[in-house]
C-alpha cells in the first residue's frame, strides 16, 4: 500500500509540474521538457532514498527492495517520458 501511495505521489508531482510548466513556461514544448528531466532526475534521488530508508532503518534486504525501488522510480519516470514523447 505504501509502495502505491509513494508512486500515486510521483505521478501527482509530475502532472503538477506539467501543469504549471505549460501555463508558465516558454512556448514550444521546451518547457515541458525541461519539467519533465527535472522530475525525472529529482524522482530519482526520491527513489534512491527510499530505498536507502528500506534498507538501513527498517531492516529490509536490499534483495527486497530493489523491486520496490524499480516500481517506484520506473513508473512515474516511465509515465512522464511517455506522455512527454507522445503529446509534446
Amino acid at each position: 500500500m505504501r509502495t502505491a501511495i509513494i508512486i500515486l505521489v510521483g505521478i501527482a508531482i509530475w502532472a503538477v509540474g506539467l501543469v504549471l510548466a505549460t501555463r508558465l513556461g516558454k512556448p514550444g514544448g521546451t518547457a515541458v521538457a525541461d519539467t519533465t528531466l527535472a522530475f525525472v532526475t529529482c524522482w530519482l534521488l526520491t527513489a534512491l532514498t527510499n530505498l536507502w530508508i528500506g534498507v538501513t532503518q527498517t531492516g529490509s534486504t536490499m534483495r527486497e527492495e530493489i523491486p520496490v525501488f524499480l516500481a517506484i522510480f520506473f513508473i512515474p519516470a516511465a509515465m512522464a517520458a511517455i506522455v512527454k514523447h507522445r503529446y509534446f
